[in-house]
């Protein structure tokens, strides 16, 4: 709905039952199938890609050159951080502070949003931050943020399988093929399209503060992870 979700909580739930890296392998045909479907619905592609290209292109940099990966980094510490991190935005976002991001800022505020997401996503496996509120400051209307942020994911994704094959962690076994790969992806799709249809009956006023919460909720889940 908020166009957020899956591979935040999803690298959350499964880091209680395998190791990150397995979490993060298993969740990439899901991920990426699902943020293609996100980037491509919608009207607005080509002018996003106009607008952010160099973000994206910072975000493969980061992430393939991070000097820390999802493999050797401590899961709870970077879970934490990028829990109170979002916690902290969220809050403010529901408090009605604005962080508007001027059209001259982001020439060069993409390119650096893009290199610390890739980082981020290079250690964690996770992709939200700072994409998504640098994203939400940017002004884009409900459905052109959905689509912005689905053209980040699939970047982000595509990205951190390719760093995984760098590392040499990119696990493939029984868990992370056949119906232990299709049965998530079919669930992944039913959910975005559970949530597309509900994105389609709100305002932009519901459907910001809505985002806020999405964000506030994944902030608190994964501040949790990092702590217990």
């Amino acid at each position: 709905m908020v166009g957020l979700g899956l591979p935040t909580i999803a690298m959350g739930l499964l880091g209680i039952f395998m190791p990150p890296v397995q979490a993060a392998t298993l969740l990439l045909v899901p991920s990426l199938v699902t943020n293609v479907q996100q980037m491509l619905t919608g009207g607005a592609l080509r002018s996003l890609l106009r607008r952010l290209w160099s973000m994206q292109l910072a975000v493969v940099i980061g992430t393939l050159w991070a000097p820390i990966s999802v493999a050797t980094l401590d899961a709870k510490i970077a879970s934490a951080g990028l829990g109170t991190a979002l916690v902290i935005y969220a809050a403010m976002g529901l408090g009605s502070k604005k962080f508007p991001v001027s059209a001259r800022a982001q020439r060069w505020a993409s390119p650096l949003v893009g290199v610390v997401t890739g980082a981020i996503t290079a250690a964690t496996g996770v992709f939200v931050f700072p994409a998504a509120p640098y994203l939400q400051g940017m002004g884009l209307q409900k459905n052109e943020l959905v689509q912005a942020l689905g053209l980040s994911f699939t970047v982000s994704t595509a990205a951190l399988a390719c760093r995984l094959a760098m590392d040499g962690s990119l696990v493939v076994n029984a868990t992370t093929s056949g119906w232990n790969l299709v049965v998530p992806l079919l669930v992944a799709i039913l959910g975005m399209t559970i949530g597309q249809l509900l994105r389609g009956r709100m305002g932009e006023a519901i459907f910001k503060r809505t985002f806020f919460i999405g964000l506030l909720l994944v902030g608190i889940h994964l501040m949790l992870k990092g702590l217990l």
